[in-house]
């Protein structure tokens, strides 16, 4: 690809996946303004920290997370975790650019058919499958759950 129809390109992915972005955008103010801090990398917002941590630990067992995408933003308890689940995460991002506003109904009814199967709606739903298939390998580390 030429350079001008590569930025092009980029662009239109960044468009598409705007309206989920800006979900992120709104939960990362939320917790900067609550003490977590943000860095830019390969393209994504990652916001870690502050009271994350906290809000996280009161949501309901099966909702909690280490680290969640929401277009081209990342949340996450810490950025260690960010830093070891990175290739799981921007896999999400690339999910996100394919499907635009579309990934929520979608993550959501894999999820949902998971869970009529018997099966676990996290491990199961093909986005997660395919962002541990394609995420580069990292050594053991912290589970990843969310």
């Amino acid at each position: 690809m030429t350079s001008g129809l590569g930025e092009a390109v980029r662009a239109l992915r960044y468009a598409w996946a705007a309206p989920c972005s800006l979900v992120g955008l709104l939960l990362a103010a939320t917790a900067l303004a609550f003490g977590a801090t943000a860095k830019g990398i390969e393209g994504a917002l990652e916001v870690a920290g502050g009271r994350i941590p906290l809000l996280v630990s009161r949501l309901p067992k099966g909702l909690r997370f280490s680290a969640i995408t929401f277009g081209h933003v990342i949340l996450g308890v810490s950025h260690a975790i960010l830093d070891f689940h990175r290739g799981h995460e921007h896999v999400h991002v690339r999910q996100y650019e394919r499907w635009g506003i579309l990934f929520f109904p979608l993550y959501c009814g894999s999820s949902l058919v998971q869970l009529l199967r018997g099966r676990d709606f996290y491990l199961d739903n093909r986005f997660e499958r395919e962002a541990r298939a394609k995420a580069t390998p990292t050594p053991a580390g912290p589970p990843l759950s969310g």
